[in-house]
């Protein structure tokens, strides 16, 4: 009998390979050829399912987008609005090892979506996601009557937290920021924006 061979768990454990080349040794390293060695796999094998660099690139980021998104999904919060609102956008940001490495995979695609169409439609994917996600949280805010005085719409003071958290997640994978000292700033800003918190609770 011929083996069954589950093809869209074996892209996914490609993709999880990308994400432990890039923690390790950055993303200028991954290749069809580095991410085949991860993987245990030969270079051939591989091409089955990514032909190029970018695709497989292209998939690791769609995956560490979902990944991202399901987890904020399942938190369950009982501490403060301050609290969940942080948590949230701390799913997304470069912490710890694995958010590391799928901050890395999304902003690769900063300088790769400029030439290449089809990782150009990534990057906006990833921006898109998380313009929604702070649409949402601006959104919910005001909802509740939690949000600060504003005259801005809702939209703009998305933009304005997504614009933060893109900031301060660069400036921590370009080594400027301590994941201490990034915290502390996206903790200083919510404070600004929501009603009756501070960056110490």
């Amino acid at each position: 009998m011929p083996k069954i061979v589950d093809h869209e768990a074996r892209r996914l454990e490609l993709a999880d390979a990308v994400g432990r080349v890039i923690a390790r040794n950055g993303v200028n390293e991954v290749s069809i050829r580095s991410v085949a060695a991860e993987a245990g796999w030969s270079s051939g094998a591989l091409r089955h399912y990514f032909a190029t660099r970018d695709e497989l690139l292209a998939f690791a980021c769609e995956q560490v987008i979902q990944g991202v998104a399901a987890r904020i999904i399942n938190m369950r919060h009982t501490g403060t609005i301050h609290q969940a609102v942080r948590d949230a956008l701390l799913e997304t940001m470069p912490i710890d090892a694995q958010r590391h490495a799928e901050a890395a995979i999304a902003f690769a695609f900063l300088a790769l979506g400029l030439s290449d169409p089809r990782l150009a439609k990534v990057q906006r994917t990833h921006f898109d996601s998380m313009y929604g996600l702070c649409l949402q949280i601006i959104r919910s805010l005001d909802t509740e009557g939690l949000l600060a005085p504003h005259t801005a719409s809702t939209e703009v003071l998305a933009r304005r937290l997504h614009a933060v958290v893109d900031g301060l997640s660069i400036q921590r994978l370009a080594g400027h920021l301590t994941p201490e000292i990034m915290i502390t700033q996206l903790d200083a800003y919510l404070a600004e924006i929501i009603l009756g918190t501070d960056e110490s609770r």
